[in-house]
């Protein structure tokens, strides 16, 4: 099982296509490794999570915050994991539909959970210095979930699967940039 979980982690990383091809990985114990990746990523994220605490303490006088618990991570991580695969489901499915798709949202979750794999290499952000490798991490999440979207719907077009993957985050970019744009001078200080 461990050397299954591996194998699953390593095509994840390489982006294998064939992977979310393979209908061996999509079977009952699919989802259970999905949701190993997911708590394995999440206990990981610690590390980060604790160069960004530093840094709010050392550059914003931040003396009182703590890193969030142990469940609270677990949790969060969790419901991301469903929102997410439940945006991808609903977007993919129902407003793109194709005459090809027949799959359901556990190969959804499950897809979503392998494409996590990236986040592995959280354990490499020890230092504040090191905190645009969350950025790489992150692109490189978000290509995995590209290729296996693109796989288990048979979008066969990486630009549409690229905007229905990355339309949350390009919108809430947006949102981020429009609000420190109309903040009124003298309201930061």
């Amino acid at each position: 099982m461990f050397a299954e979980l591996l194998n699953i982690i390593a095509r994840s990383l390489k982006l294998d296509k064939s992977l979310y091809k393979d209908s061996k990985y999509f079977d009952e114990a699919g989802i259970y490794f999905a949701i190993s990746i997911i708590i394995l990523t999440a206990l990981i994220s610690i590390i980060p999570n604790n160069a960004l605490v530093n840094f709010a303490s050392l550059y914003f006088g931040l003396e009182d915050v703590r890193p969030p618990r142990l469940a609270t991570i677990l949790i969060t991580s969790g419901i991301v994991w469903f929102f997410r695969s439940l945006y991808l489901f609903v977007v993919g499915l129902i407003l793109f539909p194709t005459k090809k798709i027949k799959k359901g949202f556990k190969k959804t979750l499950t897809t979503v959970g392998f494409a996590h794999a990236p986040f592995i290499f959280y354990f490499l952000i020890l230092d504040v210095k090191l905190i645009f490798l969350s950025l790489v991490i992150y692109l490189w999440y978000s290509a995995t979930l590209i290729v296996g979207i693109n796989q288990i719907y048979q979008f066969n077009n990486i630009l549409k699967t690229s905007i229905i993957v990355l339309a949350p985050i390009i919108i809430l970019i947006i949102y981020t940039f429009y609000y420190l744009t109309n903040i009124p001078s003298g309201a930061l200080t």
